[in-house]
């Protein structure tokens, strides 16, 4: 590979991150929306790069024809094209049924940063699959007797139970490499066709316990209706 092809990959790969942070929403399947300007930042900078590099060397091609530096970088360089083609060609979607069917034990969502707030009584309330779980483990699963709730995720069969079901959706951290599967299961509804993004709305069933255990089994849920929506912008918590 010689320093012309390097500019160009490097162009190419500023060009494809700046496609997906400025002129889309295509990396809200790999981050979370904080990280926007930090990748339209390092897209200039890669991009700028190629460019410099494609003006030095049409100087230089231009100044010492007879004498032009053939030196040529090590071919493991040609690995940096593979994210241009994954971006432009594969764009690989946000993690779904196949990551969450995979996650077992069922995984701890990121404890909320303060307490939860107390739920309205006689209406629906919209919550995060992640809060949802975190109330019925906690000291807060009280809050949930009673209650109807709104919950957005897509729907993933059980490995180990034919008629059961699971809402689920993945919470990250930072970016899908560190995501981790929280489920909720559904029922008294038929599923949806695997990975299709749903709204269920229902009420808590208490375990026969009382108590969930943390990190065993998915929370239940009650459906009293079942919506298909579109995949939402920000797929994951």
């Amino acid at each position: 590979m010689n320093r012309l092809t390097q500019s160009m990959i490097l162009i190419l790969l500023g060009g494809a991150v700046l496609r997906i942070t400025t002129v889309s929403t295509t990396y809200l399947n790999y981050v979370k929306p904080g990280f926007r300007p930090f990748l339209i930042a390092a897209g200039v900078v890669v991009l700028l790069l190629g460019v410099i590099g494609l003006v030095q060397e049409w100087r230089g091609a231009t100044a010492h024809e007879d004498d032009h530096d053939h030196s040529h970088a090590p071919g493991v360089a040609w690995l940096l094209t593979l994210p241009v083609f994954a971006i432009f060609l594969i764009a690989p979607p946000a993690l779904g049924a196949f990551s969450a069917k995979a996650e077992e034990p069922q995984a701890r969502p990121v404890a909320a940063a303060e307490p939860y707030d107390a739920l309205s009584a006689g209406t629906v309330n919209e919550m995060t699959i992640g809060e949802f779980v975190g109330r019925a483990w906690g000291e807060s699963a009280d809050s949930l007797v009673g209650q109807q709730v709104r919950l957005t995720g897509f729907a993933v069969p059980s490995e180990r139970k034919r008629d059961r079901w699971y809402l689920a959706r993945i919470q990250i951290a930072c970016c899908a490499a560190d995501g981790v599967a929280l489920k909720v299961a559904v029922l008294d509804a038929d599923m949806p066709p695997e990975n299709t993004w749903v709204e269920v709305v229902g009420t808590w069933k208490r375990p026969p316990s009382g108590k969930l255990e943390p990190g065993i089994i998915a929370p239940e849920l009650t459906a009293t209706s079942i919506t298909s929506i579109p995949q939402p912008v920000e797929p994951y918590e």
